[in-house]
């Protein structure tokens, strides 16, 4: 359990620290001391699970609350905390930490793969939480407005208009509950991507006269789960 611990208390001693996204010169945002604790961990043989293999996180940051993280979860943090670190999200790292978190926990919630979720967040928004598209879909899973209103009724979110969709935390749960639709709809988690990005109806027209679902999208998710497969590997 020394590992998990350690991993722990970087965690709570990252939440309440803030560094300028944008304070380096180079492309990757730096990592403190403690993020690169739970990075280099991350590649740490795995602690046999048992009883206390779940600990409680409690952050003193002012949108701090308790959260109880598996060890797997941890490892899932790190390598999402990996990614963040070459993209300018424009968040300070104690919010890039809790965002880390919040990708596993939907996931998790929604039965997907962190990894695929992260995925979706690159190429949607390249990771950067105030993104917006010419066609008006908002924040890092890109999310229409009409659709993130409806998400939030459903999954009991509260809703202050569009602009609910550039906090991270709440871009993340609603994003991630639209791509299981699709995976429920279909029941493929490779169409899902395609039905994320061109809507669940036109997809289902598509493959009712017949025509190919549209691969484009779903290449590009993949790539990047592959990139980031080799950044990971070439890492550990």
């Amino acid at each position: 359990m020394d590992r998990l611990r350690l991993t722990v208390l970087a965690i709570c001693a990252l939440l309440t620290t803030t560094i300028d996204p944008f304070s380096s010169s180079s492309d990757a945002q730096p990592l403190s001391g403690a993020a690169e604790a739970i990075v280099s961990n991350a590649g740490s043989p795995p602690v046999s699970a048992g009883p206390n293999s779940e600990v409680i996180l409690a952050s003193t940051h002012a949108h701090s609350k308790i959260e109880v993280m598996a060890e797997r979860d941890a490892t899932e943090v790190a390598a999402i905390l990996r990614r963040l670190s070459i993209r300018h999200t424009a968040l300070p790292e104690h919010e890039r930490i809790a965002l880390a978190y919040s990708i596993v926990r939907e996931a998790r919630a929604q039965d997907l793969e962190p990894s695929l979720v992260v995925s979706v967040i690159e190429v949607e928004s390249a990771g950067y939480h105030l993104a917006v598209s010419h066609v008006g879909a908002l924040g890092l899973m890109q999310l229409l407005p009409a659709t993130g209103k409806e998400l939030a009724e459903k999954h009991d979110v509260e809703w202050h208009g569009p602009d609910t969709l550039f906090n991270p935390e709440v871009n993340v749960k609603l994003g991630t509950a639209y791509l299981r639709q699709p995976t429920d709809q279909f029941g493929s988690v490779s169409t899902a991507p395609a039905a994320y990005n061109w809507g669940p109806g036109r997809i289902k027209r598509r493959i009712r006269r017949g025509a190919t679902v549209p691969s484009l999208y779903i290449e590009q998710v993949r790539a990047a789960q592959n990139r980031n497969i080799t950044l990971a590997s070439n890492r550990s």
